[in-house]
């Protein structure tokens, strides 16, 4: 591939290996879209006339009055707690994402009362304290939509006690807030218990009147604890808290009121974007990215090409590829997304020492330069062995781990195949706290492949298993290798699906790869709002 020139692609879209990838891909496309549309919208007639009856907004019409006209939403993590607590926690009962609104990206926060009123499970916890994180490394002033009853009770172990649970929100927010970065509350349910810190933490804070209420305890635990009755409004309704308590800034006569309230505050916050980089007038790939359906592999055994990928990506196909004839496993190079300037860090095979040190010098190039990162992650790994050991390839990929931990400006990273062992360390994974990472629905990830657990565990435990059988046939030790392996090839073929992962917020969402691209453009847009740190790199093992 040439240094400054459009990536010319090779794929053929008329043989059957691209029709059937094609296939395969666009089926797992629409499966994507169809789990994110009923994870949103699947709730029961009963419960969405009870809300409706309260004039009430669904929280995505809630987020929509709130954002510019045209505004695009990235939503994170929309299938949090997928196929999880029997299905009752459809995207954990919260929505996050990131949306302009007075010409200003703002992360939105808001609370499901849909999904069993709102209240908090583990995941709904995790999600919520990743939409902070969000917030927090890139300067996102924060919008919380507030509806909610607290902690699912039946899961406080797991929601109250520990460091990254519940109160932690409260402290995120105090912190935030102490780094000048805004916090800004619409109370338009219930806000019980914990959940009532939300709008006493924020820094403007607005309650609608009868359905908007904020109390410690709320009337049965006021009656139980000190025999006193008295309603929810009288106890910590919209009047109470914006004429009496304070607690509150600003009184709304219904939702709609407090939702312009809203965008009336982010007006007046002072603030303006600085771009750090130099952009270019954005510009359309040479290829189709529909064409990434047949470009990714129905195997994932099988090669992706990173270059084709690439094409269908950046700007104009036009990758400014760095030392192409060294280290030809890993493909890096300069490129541009919406105009956005980037480096790309892409596997097209395993880690090698040389492909490691190689992008080591790239990132650091990056990090010198002020370039965004991409680490488009298709990796089974470090290559292993006697004579790979004896070169260093440990050392080399701990070079690369150093780069990537310390490097200086914003990182994303894109699951678009396997992604397996120390490799996915080395390709900016989930532990090195890229700004936000993303999957394909093809992806795979686990500590290893599921084939190589099984042959590795079977290694270790043939023995013990063919304990009692004397000079067992080729036979025996087949049949028995295979009941030993079916239960381990069967937990890896589950843990490793990519939907287990979303669930468990191990990514930032699953995108479909036809829409990969505005994603990522939104993600770099996002990251623009905060200075680059001023980090430097630790020792490099020479």
């Amino acid at each position: 591939m040439g240094c400054m020139a459009q990536i010319i692609s090779t794929l053929n879209i008329n043989t059957p290996e691209y029709k059937s990838n094609y296939a395969h891909n666009k089926q797992l496309a629409e499966q994507l879209n169809d789990r994110q549309q009923k994870a949103a919208t699947e709730r029961s007639q009963r419960t969405l006339e009870r809300h409706r009856k309260r004039d009430k907004l669904l929280v995505r019409e809630r987020i929509e009055a709130i954002l510019d006209d045209n505004s695009p939403f990235l939503e994170l993590s929309p299938l949090a707690a997928w196929d999880m607590h029997d299905g009752d926690a459809p995207s954990a009962g919260i929505v996050t994402g990131i949306g302009r609104i007075s010409n200003l990206e703002c992360m939105i926060i808001a609370n499901d009362p849909t999904v069993k009123g709102g209240t908090y499970f583990p995941e709904t916890v995790k999600k919520h304290l990743r939409a902070q994180t969000v917030a927090e490394e890139n300067h996102l002033p924060c919008i919380y939509l507030v509806d909610s009853g607290g902690a699912f009770l039946h899961l406080q172990a797991d929601v109250f006690p520990d460091r990254e649970h519940f109160g932690r929100i409260f402290y995120n927010m105090a912190r935030m807030s102490g780094k000048q970065i805004p916090q800004i509350a619409a109370v338009l349910g219930s806000c019980t218990a914990g959940g009532a810190y939300i709008p006493a933490m924020a820094d403007e804070t607005i309650i609608v009147r009868e359905n908007g209420t904020i109390f410690l305890a709320g009337p049965p635990l006021v009656k139980a604890a000190t025999g006193e009755e008295v309603s929810a409004e009288d106890l910590g309704g919209a009047d109470v808290h914006t004429r009496l308590s304070g607690v509150a800034d600003h009184f709304a006569n219904d939702e709609q009121e407090a939702l312009e309230r809203v965008r009336d505050i982010v007006s007046h916050l002072n603030r303006a974007k600085t771009n750090p980089l130099v952009m270019q007038s954005p510009e359309d790939p040479a290829y189709d990215p529909d064409e990434l359906y047949g470009v990714i592999p129905s195997d994932p055994r099988h090669p992706l090409d990173a270059y084709e990928a690439i094409a269908r990506l950046v700007d104009g196909s036009r990758l400014s590829e760095f030392k192409s004839r060294y280290g030809t496993t890993i493909v890096c190079g300069f490129a541009h997304i919406m105009g956005i300037p980037i480096g790309i860090v892409a596997n097209n095979g395993l880690l090698f020492s040389e492909s490691a040190e190689k992008a080591s010098h790239f990132i650091q190039l990056c990090g010198q330069r002020g370039t965004p990162l991409l680490f488009m992650q298709n990796i089974a790994g470090f290559m292993v062995g006697k004579q790979y050991e004896n070169g260093g390839i440990a050392k080399d990929g701990a070079k690369m781990v150093q780069a990537v931990s310390n490097v200086n400006v914003p990182r994303i990273t894109l699951l678009h195949g396997v992604s397996h062992g120390a490799g996915n360390y080395g390709m900016s994974g989930r532990a090195y706290d890229p700004r936000f990472l993303f999957s394909w629905p093809n992806s795979k990830i686990s500590v290893m492949s599921g084939d190589a657990a099984a042959g590795t565990l079977w290694t270790v435990g043939e023995r013990g298993v063919m304990r009692g059988i004397e000079n067992p046939t080729a036979e025996q030790i087949a049949v028995a290798e295979a009941k030993f392996k079916a239960p381990i090839l069967d937990q890896y073929a589950h843990e490793s699906n990519p939907y287990f992962a979303t669930a468990r917020l191990w990514d930032d969402g699953i995108l479909d790869p036809k829409q990969t691209r505005a994603a990522l453009a939104l993600s770099f847009a996002t990251t623009l709002n905060a200075p680059f740190p001023t980090d430097r790199f630790g020792t490099f093992r020479m």
